[in-house]
């Protein structure tokens, strides 16, 4: 090999590594026939009602959580939001770099990765074993593992234990708009970011780049209409109080700067750059109880150490400094 072309060696290394590529992202991200990727639905979907089969109670349920995964982030909000540290409990996995699960810090129930939890719940269950999952200890299943449902039930199902009963995040006069935004944010955003980040073709690339910025200029737009408006202060997107739509746009912005914009080749501009954005993403920070749910080293180690085929070598980058999270932003509106 040491007496063949320069030419020839980076041929053979880019065909080669290009095959593994591939292969690997097949099993990480799946993806249509044109490179579009397609994230898997989530598959336990019960929900936490009296008289159900899962009936509110104190200390009964847990959360199994990832500190870098946003979905799994959407959870620890919530909880914080609604005061509800005293009664759910929180089960911590990290991904592992070289098995490509996430595993238990502490052996969990005998244990040690999450898969094994899942099969334990569900015996003969092949799917993928994801984070956030609602854990129901006194039956020992899954009640469910789908954050944009999970949130939902943290913010209805426990008041009688809360700290902060009085908060409701997804209000019904509301329901209808939050929803829209949910819709709009979803698959342009929270889903957009892996779309540019796991798009196996530049067409992909160039579609999923393109519906995320276009979104979130659309966002600063009307983050910027509602600073203007008669009605004063209405910083949140859908008016004086936070809901469940700015929850889940918040744990993909956090990320935005320190992993998307570079991993994940979402480079157009940084939302610390946005007019609105910038300010939206530090009033949503300093919220209380927020800050101490937001884990930046957790991000960076999950996604810079553990996508082995976006950052083969593993390294972690030491910035950026997120100092500016805490610069001062216009005086809170209520929960």
């Amino acid at each position: 090999m040491a007496g063949l072309p320069p030419g020839l060696l980076i041929r053979a290394a880019k065909q080669v590594w290009t095959t593994l590529w591939q292969t690997m992202m097949g099993q990480m991200a799946p993806s249509s026939k044109g490179g579009d990727y397609q994230r898997p639905e989530s598959e336990f979907r019960q929900r936490i009602e009296p008289g159900g089969g899962y009936p509110p109670e104190v200390n009964r349920y847990s959360l199994i959580v990832g500190m870098g995964c946003p979905w799994a982030h959407r959870t620890l909000v919530t909880r914080a939001l609604k005061g509800l540290e005293g009664a759910i409990a929180i089960i911590p996995v990290s991904p592992s770099p070289d098995e490509g699960c996430w595993v238990f810090e502490r052996s969990f129930r005998g244990c040690r990765t999450l898969p094994e939890l899942y099969r334990q719940a569900q015996p003969g269950y092949g799917g993928r074993a994801t984070v956030p999952v609602l854990w129901d200890t006194r039956t020992a299943s899954i009640v469910n593992n789908e954050s944009a449902e999970i949130i939902v039930i943290l913010n209805e199902a426990f008041d009688e234990w809360a700290t902060h009963p009085e908060v409701d995040l997804y209000p019904e006069h509301l329901s209808t708009e939050i929803d829209r935004w949910n819709d709009r944010i979803y698959s342009a955003v929270n889903n957009g970011v892996y779309r540019c980040g796991f798009a196996q073709t530049q067409a992909a690339y160039d579609r999923a780049v393109g519906e995320l910025f276009d979104e979130l200029d659309a966002i600063e737009r009307a983050l910027g209409d509602r600073a203007a408006s008669p009605a004063g202060n209405r910083p949140y997107l859908c008016g004086d109080r936070v809901t469940l739509a700015d929850v889940r746009l918040f744990t993909t912005l956090f990320r935005f700067d320190v992993v998307y914009y570079s991993l994940f080749k979402c480079n157009r501009r940084r939302i610390q750059d946005y007019t609105h954005l910038g300010p939206y993403l530090r009033r949503l920070y300093q919220l209380p109880g927020v800050a101490e749910t937001c884990d930046i080293e957790a991000v960076k180690r999950d996604y810079y150490g553990n996508l082995f085929p976006l950052n083969p070598g593993g390294i972690i980058p030491a910035g950026p400094d997120l100092a500016y999270l805490k610069a001062p932003v216009d005086a809170l509106p209520t929960l």
